[in-house]
């Protein structure tokens, strides 16, 4: 399959999972490009930090996402002594394989079985946070705890550090 059969794909699955919650609508999807923090802050028209990052990490298992801040990032100490082994994202290969989004629009959302979801605290600065919905050029609006339902994640965790203020 081509790259932008699978975006296509991606977004789609995403809007048909959320209808489950009744959000599907609220699923922004923009001409320019939102794959990186910078970017979908600049077309949300947020502050960075607002943004709602999926980082994919190895496990024993296969593969996990922590979504954070746009800001922070991982305290490897924190992931350790959370998780009891060494931080490993996964390569936009085996993002795509193991998770089923395309890098640039990995999301919390109609995620391969067995990929577990963890939220940092990061995020609980901000009334709301705007995660990607599948794609390289999409985001959707939540509160924390739409956030967390829609998720399905397992917890709050805190393993990140924020920048210095």
């Amino acid at each position: 399959m081509t790259e932008k059969g699978l975006i296509e794909m991606s977004v789609e699955s995403v809007r048909k999972y959320l209808t489950k919650f009744g959000v599907e609508s609220r699923i922004m999807e923009f001409t320019e490009s939102s794959a990186t923090v910078e970017l979908a802050a600049a077309v949300v028209g947020v502050i960075p930090a607002r943004i709602a990052k999926t980082l994919s990490f190895k496990t024993p298992e296969g593969a996990m996402l922590i979504v954070a801040a746009g800001d922070a990032k991982i305290d490897n100490r924190k992931f350790k002594d959370k998780f009891g082994y060494k931080a490993k994202m996964l390569s936009a290969d085996e993002v795509a394989e193991m998770i089923g989004h395309p890098v640039g629009g990995v999301c919390p959302f109609d995620l391969k079985d067995g990929v577990d979801v963890f939220l940092d605290e990061s995020m609980k600065r901000f009334e709301s946070v705007f995660p990607a919905a599948g794609s390289p050029s999409s985001a959707i609006e939540f509160t924390c705890d739409e956030l967390f339902e829609c998720s399905q994640a397992k917890e709050w965790i805190d393993v990140c550090k924020l920048p210095d203020a």
